[in-house]
């Protein structure tokens, strides 16, 4: 059955007498608008060949639509509907969605609608819907309405006694304008064939109301009309060969799910229910990446990192809330496998890997466009803002290209100069990354910075930081065996899961509108472990234990513990398990947390306080010889360390190379030193 065109105002018109959208159009006049959404699926279920027809021939049917919609807008409000020249009318919600590797020829001129990732969008520029032309003969305008890319001259003027071919002037105060703004769609990762490449689409959006709605990184929908357009050569004419393009009709922003999608009452009951008791964290715990076995502390780490702290934004600085936590691991202990599953689970995950990463792809590049301007495409950290960045081999990335992400750890931005563009981006990430120890195995009587090839700078970023090693245990071994063994048997994960996934993705999307404060016992009991470490450093030459930042992080882990069970105040047993966790972070980066004999400049500078100090002694001792004698002895430099200073033969030579190898002195000449 078809709609007959002359038929289908009429229809349409019957169709805005429901109740819903006679409300919508009566509210048009209070918002100022022009534009009216219209659900597919109702006006489906209203009259099925209407709908169809709409699919099929947009351009007529949603003009026809819009007449509908204006005549409806004269009986409700006559005033306003003699204001608005012209209605615009939205179609939103299609029955189906067309892949958008599928888009071809047989989609041209129809309705469809497309999911992906937003990677580019353009500044929103104006765009002339009437140009008015003035006549510079006569002094007539002329008003032409423009279609298409370029800007349309009248032939030949409009005035009767006049009719000459110009000379016009363009008047930019009497034509009309509308916003307009570019956007480059990308297939979503998980609608991706094997081993293809994810396609790209140039989408166009025309209206006060779908521009500026999506940045780059957001999930959208948009529906629109799949339009072709032939590129042409200089000088030669135009391709055979047409680009396809999407007129975007309406633009929904879809993000990862859960951010957009609250939960149903049904399921915000059963995320209350399940806040409720005792042993949510434990239920949590076990229900992240089950299938991966053990490894419990760190499993509560990616929680509290998934959960995240409250950020604060006081007038002179930011507070970070997000949590960085670091992986350092021996081959085979499941991080590229946990980093992947905290990708896909997180509201707003993102995950990459070392060696194929770089400074631009992680925060921002800038590209040249057609018409040789410069603009911005957003990189991984800022794709994810709000979200998880999964950083994979960190330790394989170049040093050029791991520079870039010291500032977006700390200060969650993103600047670049580049090309004449200065922006400062915003990044509001939680870094997960995980390292392979420099020598194939994490060796314990090293410290970190000499087991990993990351620099302190990066280090000293982490909140939390854990080291998995391959050791052999009979009994862990047995375990472990059992359930990879029976994984493989069974298909499914041993585990019982307590939560599911897409509950558990719901939970932290509600979750994260709680702001935890600190209670007064929750504050004094931290505050006592951070005195109680300081003090030890306190005796003159003993190293520090524990500097601001840990203290920092430790309310970070504490607000997000009482995140996950949906508390508005963080009690002291968050306290608690806040220092628990970091104790035993601070313990794996080999730091004796029985006695207090604890030295954060492993993590801050890369070597203990005793050896700096030994270092400071040998360099200062060289510096005074140099004044009496201008040049020093290797000889006589040792046998004054070991005389006057009671160090090791073995350790001088030791730390004469380190001072060598650092360039801080250097040997002029065979067995002589001097300082550079």
């Amino acid at each position: 059955m078809t709609i007959e065109i002359s038929d289908a105002q009429q229809r349409f018109q019957e169709f805005f007498k429901k109740e819903k959208y006679r409300q919508r159009i009566a509210q048009l006049s209070i918002s100022g608008k022009n534009s009216l959404a219209i659900d597919f699926e109702e006006l489906y279920g209203f009259d099925q060949a209407l709908a169809e027809q709409l699919l099929a021939k947009p351009e007529i049917y949603l003009k026809n639509a819009a007449d509908g919609a204006k005549e409806q807008l004269r009986i409700e409000d006559v005033e306003y509907a003699e204001k608005v020249e012209k209605l615009i009318v939205r179609v939103v919600k299609l029955l189906g969605k067309e892949q958008l590797r599928r888009l071809g020829s047989k989609n041209m001129s129809k309705m469809v609608m497309v999911e992906g990732i937003v990677v580019r969008a353009t500044p929103v520029r104006p765009m002339v819907q009437v140009a008015a032309f003035k006549c510079k003969r006569c002094g007539t305008m002329n008003y032409i309405e423009q279609t298409g890319q370029f800007l349309k001259a009248p032939g030949l003027c409009l005035a009767i006694d006049c009719e000459k071919d110009g000379p016009f002037e363009f008047s930019q105060e009497d034509s009309t304008f509308i916003d307009s703004q570019d956007l480059r769609l990308q297939e979503k990762p998980e609608d991706l064939p094997p081993g293809q490449l994810p396609r790209v689409l140039a989408c166009k959006l025309i209206g006060d109301e779908i521009v500026d709605v999506a940045r780059p990184g957001d999930h959208v929908s948009i529906v629109g009309i799949v339009r072709a357009f032939a590129p042409s050569l200089m000088g030669m004419g135009k391709l055979r060969t047409f680009i396809l393009q999407l007129d975007a009709n309406s633009t929904e922003v879809l993000g990862k799910e859960p951010e957009t999608s609250p939960p149903t009452p049904e399921e915000e009951a059963q995320i209350r229910e399940l806040s409720k008791d005792p042993y949510v964290h434990k239920k949590i715990i076990s229900s992240i990446a089950p299938s991966i076995f053990g490894n419990e502390h760190l499993k509560e780490a990616v929680m509290y990192l998934i959960f995240g702290g409250v950020s604060r934004s006081l007038p002179d600085v930011n507070i970070r809330g997000e949590i960085n936590a670091l992986i350092i691991g021996d081959p085979g202990t499941a991080k590229s496998q946990m980093l992947q599953y905290v990708s896909r689970l997180a509201p707003r995950g993102l995950y990459t890997s070392g060696r194929g990463t770089t400074a631009a792809g992680l925060t921002a590049a800038v590209v040249r466009e057609k018409g040789g301007s410069m603009s911005l495409e957003a990189g991984a950290l800022v794709l994810a803002d709000k979200g998880i960045a999964c950083i994979d081999e960190m330790d394989k990335m170049r040093p050029e290209d791991r520079v870039a992400i010291h500032e977006a750890m700390e200060q969650h931005t993103v600047s670049v100069a580049k090309g004449g563009i200065v922006a400062t981006l915003n990044a509001r990430t939680a870094v997960l990354a995980a390292a392979n120890p420099s020598l194939g195995r994490y060796e314990p009587n090293r410290t970190v910075a000499e087991n990993i090839s990351l620099p302190v700078t990066i280090l000293s970023r982490f909140d939390l930081i854990f080291v998995l090693r391959d050791v052999p245990n009979k009994e862990a071994d047995g375990k472990m065996s059992r359930h990879i063994l029976e994984m493989h048997r069974r298909g499914v994960s041993p585990v019982e899961v307590q939560v599911d996934s897409e509950l558990l993705r719901k939970y932290i999307s509600f979750a994260k509108s709680i702001k935890p404060e600190l209670s007064e016992d929750a504050l004094k009991r931290l505050s006592e472990f951070y005195l109680a470490m300081r003090s030890a450093s306190e005796s003159e030459g003993s190293p520090v234990a524990i500097t601001a930042r840990q203290l920092e992080s430790l309310v970070r882990v504490s607000e997000a513990r009482a995140r996950v069970a949906l508390r508005p105040i963080v009690t002291p047993e968050d306290a608690e398990a806040a220092i628990a966790i970091m104790k035993r972070s601070l313990e794996e980066v080999g730091i004796d947390m029985s006695s207090f004999k604890v030295d954060i400049d492993l993590i801050m500078t890369g070597r203990p306080k005793s050896i700096r100090d030994r270092l400071g002694i040998v360099l200062s001792t060289i510096m005074d010889m140099e004044k009496l004698t201008g040049i020093v002895e290797r000889d006589a430099l040792v046998n004054e360390l070991e005389t006057k200073h009671k160090i090791p033969k073995n350790e001088i030579e030791r730390m004469i190379g380190q001072l060598l190898r650092e360039g801080t002195v250097y040997e002029p000449r065979e067995g002589c030193l001097k300082k550079t």
